[in-house]
């Protein structure tokens, strides 16, 4: 029911993003989706790709600082609204989403987040038969 997320330190100079996405290239790993939230001095790059452990490695070897987490995905109609239908199932759970993004992907939306619990989005999950994401879908659509 979760998916393999990579965050990246990204220090604000010229320089320091490409170097992840060469690496990425020169491994032939598909991004899916990515997401840059920054301050005035780094960013955070987090970034769904088709091969999340192998990303990680190739990465680590190349002196990049990036860690690996579980994060959930939905899959969505492509409609206005479905986003804010499904976040509020989660927040009358009364679970929190830390943060989120989205990106559409063969004709649906998918909705990435991460909460501070887990297993109680879990079960919300299953409770409202609202479609997940596996790590396995993300690689298939990718290729």
């Amino acid at each position: 029911m979760t998916i393999h997320q990579l965050s990246i330190f990204i220090e604000n100079r010229s320089g320091t993003l490409i170097k992840v996405l060469e690496v990425l290239k020169q491994q032939k790993i598909q991004i899916i989706a990515s997401t840059i939230a920054d301050t005035a001095e780094y960013g955070i790059y987090r970034l769904i790709c088709s091969e999340p452990l192998r990303a990680y490695e190739e990465l680590k070897k190349a002196g990049v600082a990036v860690a690996l987490s579980d994060v959930l995905a939905l899959e969505l109609d492509d409609e206005p609204g479905r986003a804010a239908d499904a976040v509020k199932l989660f927040s009358d759970a009364g679970i929190s989403i830390a943060y989120m993004y989205t990106f559409l992907l063969r004709g649906k939306g998918i909705l990435v987040f991460r909460t501070d619990n887990r297993e109680k989005a879990r079960e919300t999950i299953i409770l409202n038969n609202l479609k997940f994401i596996a790590e396995q879908d993300l690689s298939k659509w990718a290729s």
